[in-house]
């Protein structure tokens, strides 16, 4: 299905095609918090545990296998962990003296939040209002008891934060080796 949304917030259909998803849009505020608007669409969740996104990354995560790992972990939150590429050259410095220099690897960044998570409605909880920021306080307390696991995703990730990303994730697109599209 495709849609706009107009300055009015109505919602305009374009294909009447749709795959059998339940997606539902929630205004929660200019200026709330990842916390906060987590806490916003509590109303509409059903008590069981839902998929949560940032929207600001690509990748292939097979989110069967992580909602099939939350379920074994039987943690609270269930985040995708991701080892994204390094960017800049690595100095090893002694002193003011560079002793040597190589690109950064994969092997120099340690694993990163992919912002792909499995929650269960009770985590709402620990979120207590729209100035939270989900991946303090919250996700921090998870952590400490150890109610926040970790499903390793050793595939395709890559954020879309700069023109740079955005740019590169074009290109693997217009190239049909975008490792992300699985549909025709």
């Amino acid at each position: 299905m495709t849609f706009d949304f107009s300055a009015d917030g109505k919602v305009t259909v374009h294909s009447d095609h749709t795959e059998d998803w339940k997606v539902t849009v929630v205004d929660t505020g200019l200026n709330t918090m990842t916390g906060g608007r987590l806490k916003r669409v509590k109303d509409y969740i059903s008590g069981e545990p839902f998929l949560m996104t940032y929207g600001d990354g690509v990748s292939d995560v097979d989110i069967n296998e992580c909602i099939r790992f939350h379920e074994e972990t039987g943690t609270m939150v269930t985040l995708t962990g991701v080892l994204p590429e390094g960017r800049f050259g690595v100095m090893d410095i002694d002193g003011s003296m560079i002793r040597s220099f190589r690109e950064k690897s994969r092997d120099d960044m340690g694993w990163i939040n992919g912002g792909f998570m499995v929650v269960e409605p009770g985590a709402l909880e620990y979120i207590e209002n729209d100035t939270t920021t989900w991946e303090r306080e919250p996700l921090e307390t998870l952590a400490s008891r150890g109610q926040l696991s970790c499903y390793k995703h050793h595939g395709f990730w890559q954020c879309m934060d700069t023109l740079r990303d955005k740019e590169k994730l074009e290109s693997l697109l217009a190239s049909g080796k975008a490792p992300w599209k699985y549909w025709k």
